[in-house]
């Protein structure tokens, strides 16, 4: 059942502290309930449409056309696999995942895992620096090193929602996210795409991956779409709604299913809009090598007829970058509570991570300049593909147990599928490594 806490309770902005303070009353409609669970899955949704995705979805549609839609489109099918297994175990146990790796493995495992999870939300942190840094340059004309720098500010936007509750971010996500949609929206309208390629594009076919190019920027769309510490983040925040007893259990997994699968379905029309907008710009009109998102900016004015566009897509890019700060402070201090029992404020957690992530961006766009941005967006993705498995494994494992997760294990169908998703991604991932390192 569903219960409700006392009227003066108040949610700060970290979840860890604000476990089963958004009340959900069992007196509710079944729609009232389902808006009051809606949001955990919006801010998961936000690492689906981060800068890193922008950059291999551009090239995807420059490149390929419409063919490779139908990996947006199952990746997107696989996130939403995995983030509902993130919001069950979170649920059923009251635990996050890294409360219990934490727990459960031996200790050194839970450092390591530790230090992957870190190093996933830094790499992460990489792409929103680089590309709000450089949609600062398309927007104000600003460099790219003064860009860089300006990202540091958002640190007290964090401190500015400190003990304003967590609905009230879950509010500004939505904002965000629907200016980014909408910001695509216009861009669809002015370039105008083939609709029947595009159905087409989104039925899978092995012929579309039959050569070395477009089966590795297909990996790198899969790499890119399935965030490590989002499953850490997903599992925690679930809590942040009061539920009781297996019954309300059932009814939270249902709702959250729902919220999930709708906000990650607004993550996967994004992603496909932006490979849409490459393809019906640039490859329909012969331009096949556009695979930075600087370029892609430039060429919008001359091929769409006018500035609209690529003004549109500077917004879109600035409010994706800001609208990862929040998702990626917060999943950083849930792994840190979870793994280390440390609690830090979340502005000094948004100041530690943001200044590990603008070292690596600084250097590189000092020493490299434009060309940086590319370069390092392809190498923070690669660096989040090798994570995933880390975090996946002690997912499916621990909502395959039954004696952790009694009547919420998986099923044996889900079993096999998140166990088969685990091997295939595996195997893209060590395979996209290899072909970034040279090996193949």
């Amino acid at each position: 059942m569903f219960f409700p806490l006392p009227k003066t309770a108040t949610a700060p902005f970290c979840p860890s502290e604000v476990a089963g303070s958004i009340v959900v009353a069992e007196s509710l409609p079944w729609w009232k309930k389902a808006f009051r669970f809606a949001g955990p899955g919006l801010l998961v949704s936000v690492g689906y449409m981060d800068p890193g995705n922008w950059a291999t979805d551009i090239e995807a549609g420059s490149r390929f056309g419409y063919r490779l839609l139908f990996v947006v489109l199952l990746s997107s099918l696989a996130a939403m696999l995995l983030q509902s297994l993130a919001a069950r175990l979170g649920i059923a146990t009251q635990r996050d995942l890294a409360q219990l790796s934490s727990q459960r493995f031996p200790k050194a495992m839970g450092r390591v895992q530790w230090v992957l999870a870190e190093i996933s939300i830094i790499s992460c942190d990489l792409a929103e620096v680089l590309g709000s840094a450089l949609a600062f340059k398309l927007l104000f004309g600003l460099s790219l090193p003064v860009g860089v720098a300006l990202t540091a500010l958002d640190t007290f936007i964090v401190l500015g929602l400190q003990g304003r509750g967590f609905r009230r971010v879950e509010a500004i996500i939505l904002g965000l996210v629907g200016t980014i949609g909408i910001c695509f929206i216009v861009q669809l309208f002015l370039v105008g795409p083939d609709w029947h390629a595009v159905a087409a594009g989104f039925v899978p076919s092995l012929h579309a991956l039959d050569t070395h190019e477009p089966l590795y920027l297909a990996i790198g769309i899969l790499g890119a779409t399935i965030m490590p510490h989002n499953l850490y983040l997903h599992s925690s925040i679930v809590q942040t709604r009061a539920v009781s007893g297996e019954a309300g259990k059932w009814a939270a997994i249902r709702l959250t299913r729902v919220d999930t699968l709708c906000s990650l379905t607004l993550a996967l029309l994004i992603n496909a809009a932006i490979l849409i907008v490459a393809a019906g710009a640039f490859h329909a009109s012969g331009r096949h090598d556009v695979a930075d998102i600087g370029d892609a900016y430039e060429l919008l004015a001359p091929i769409a007829g006018t500035t609209i566009a690529p003004a549109a897509f500077a917004i879109g890019l600035f409010a994706s970058g800001q609208s990862s700060t929040f998702t990626g402070t917060i999943a950083g201090q849930v792994i840190m509570d979870g793994f280390l029992q440390m609690k830090l404020p979340c502005w000094q957690r948004r100041l530690i991570t943001r200044g590990l992530a603008i070292i690596p961006a600084f250097v590189g766009v000092v020493l490299m300049g434009d060309r940086a941005i590319g370069a390092l967006l392809v190498a923070s993705q690669v660096v989040l593909s090798v994570q995933l498995p880390f975090a996946m494994y002690p997912l499916i494992r621990f909502t395959d147990d039954r004696g952790l997760m009694g009547a919420f294990a998986n099923t044996r169908l889900v079993s096999l599928a998140a166990w088969a998703l685990f091997l295939l991604i595996s195997a893209a991932n060590a395979w996209l490594v290899l072909q970034v390192v040279g090996l193949t």
